[in-house]
């Protein structure tokens, strides 16, 4: 796999189209009306799908069922993946929290060491959630695109035999450096998303509207062609 051909097809996608984008920015905008957030997912992960098929065009806003439908499903995985871990993580943050209200209005020394050792397996809880959420997170990406594969069936998202073959068609270390790659960008458009939030209205309409949707379909581009890089090898 070409890291560099794939990043930079990635890069260029979501610009050929860039009415498509606003589009899909508006869903965004409108999100907290539920709805669209579910159209959003279920756009991108179009996308992801016509990426997979070879497609090299934005896909159309049409079929407006299946993308909500589409948008529901990557949920229900995305909840099925990572429930384990939020729970992990809330729990040693609540309870981290708790012991220390419950040291400072006490205020005696047995009460700190209590507190200090609460707070040590806490941390260990929170610690241990975040290292399943980083290994579930792993197979969760590779899991939506082999569900975008299979025509949206939510079942191949939890065939894990097939996942990891799809992991090792891909290879270790090219996964890696995809990964890698995506949070180098990542904190790149982070950091434009920053300076950007500094100017009023204007800034905040740009980030919404077009970075963030840009983004999503960049992401999108990118781990549809990794997908079919794989199966390309297979």
């Amino acid at each position: 796999m070409d890291i560099g051909y794939l990043t930079s097809d990635a890069i260029k996608y979501p610009s050929q189209d860039w009415k498509k984008v606003l589009i899909l920015g508006i869903l965004i905008l409108t999100s907290f009306l539920i709805v669209p957030a579910f159209l959003v997912m279920g756009y991108v992960f179009r996308a992801m799908k016509w990426s997979i098929a070879g497609v090299d065009q934005l896909p159309e806003f049409d079929e407006w069922g299946e993308m909500f439908t589409d948008g529901l499903k990557i949920l229900v995985v995305e909840l099925a993946y990572f429930i384990i871990p939020t729970i992990l993580v809330v729990m040693g943050m609540w309870a981290s929290l708790g012991a220390l209200v419950a040291s400072g209005v006490s205020g005696n020394e047995l009460s700190f060491n209590s507190a200090f050792s609460t707070f040590g397996f806490m941390g260990g809880l929170i610690i241990t959630g975040l290292v399943f959420a980083v290994i579930f997170g792993v197979f969760f990406t590779i899991a939506i695109a082999n569900m975008a594969y299979h025509d949206s069936k939510i079942q191949a998202a939890f065939r894990f035999h097939e996942i990891l073959n799809r992991i090792r068609a891909i290879g270790g270390v090219d996964y890696v450096i995809w990964y890698v790659m995506m949070i180098f960008l990542g904190i790149i458009i982070s950091t434009l998303i920053g300076l950007l939030g500094f100017v009023p209205v204007l800034g905040w309409a740009l980030i919404v509207l077009l970075l963030y949707p840009y983004v999503y379909l960049l992401y999108a581009r990118a781990l549809g062609l990794l997908f079919l890089s794989g199966l390309e090898t297979q």
